[in-house]
């Protein structure tokens, strides 16, 4: 809940000239801590004359910089660069080649990339919530971002692996709006399938049951039974024991999968296969 008082004492000055209402006073023992809006930070100016401007909680008298919480906070290069560097990357150009354009060491654009994902990730878990979608596509890519974020990977070694062999990455993603729903790092598991999915699930209203589409990886269809499944007691049959219930998908889930063959690097054909649901439901969707 918010602090019981929601106008911090603020002195005679002239009216404020900088609207700080979207930012927040991040300070532990601050006890406006994480809200917005509610009159305590003030501009301060621009510490050692750089380009962004520092903001004086009136509550706690703590200081922060406008560009706290984002890819720019500490940031001493432009930010149109880093904008373009990220542009360059999502436009499929690679680590190395990102860097001789811009003149900017490989190291540099590879934790920016990193940074990049972290904040997808933070803006997605706070904006994505309740959507009804008719269809969810989940793909695997390659990647190594996870291993160097955490440091099991070096930075001279994700950028040479990154042109060669890179780790898996989960996608799934809105085909209609092309909204990124979840990304996830790791291996081509059955845990890594439930746990896309179960990213999937938290952020669809809980009534959406869309139809999933994916490649032929088995793991999806295990993973998709478990969250969209439930117990069903079979029929007696005659005077024999009574069966086992078993756990079935519900009656509203629609998968199918899209199976691609390639040879010598070429995509010779594609078959489709529904797995939940029937042929007609799919096609209508």
């Amino acid at each position: 809940m918010p602090p019981a008082n929601t106008r911090p004492r603020i002195p005679n000055r002239r009216p404020r000239q900088v609207d700080t209402s979207q930012h927040f006073c991040p300070h532990p023992h601050c006890a406006y801590r994480g809200w917005v809006g509610l009159g305590n930070l003030r501009a301060n100016g621009h510490p050692n004359g750089g380009p962004w401007r520092q903001l004086h909680c009136t509550s706690c008298g703590g200081y922060v910089s406008e560009t706290h919480g984002t890819i720019f906070h500490g940031k001493r290069v432009p930010v149109d660069l880093v904008v373009h560097v990220i542009g360059c990357l999502a436009e499929g150009l690679g680590i190395r080649g990102t860097a001789r354009v811009f003149e900017v060491d490989p190291n540099t654009v590879l934790h920016w990339l990193v940074e990049a994902a972290e904040q997808l990730r933070a803006f997605s878990q706070y904006f994505l919530r309740d959507l009804h979608l008719t269809q969810v596509q989940l793909d695997e890519l390659y990647a190594v971002l996870g291993d160097v974020k955490t440091g099991v990977l070096g930075e001279a070694e994700a950028i040479e692996r990154l042109d060669r062999f890179p780790h898996w990455v989960w996608v799934a993603m809105d085909p209609e709006s092309k909204v990124i729903l979840t990304i996830d790092v790791g291996e081509r598991t059955l845990a890594m399938a439930q746990l896309v999915v179960h990213h999937v699930v938290q952020v669809l209203a809980p009534a959406c049951a869309p139809l999933f589409l994916t490649d032929g990886l088995r793991e999806y269809m295990t993973a998709l039974l478990a969250h969209y499944g439930q117990w069903v007691q079979p029929e007696r049959q005659g005077k024999g024991p009574m069966p086992k219930p078993r756990w079935m998908p519900l009656p509203q889930l629609l998968y199918a999968q899209v199976i691609k063959t390639v040879r010598r690097r070429r995509l010779v054909r594609v078959s489709h296969r529904v797995v939940f649901g029937t042929l007609d439901a799919v096609q209508q969707v």
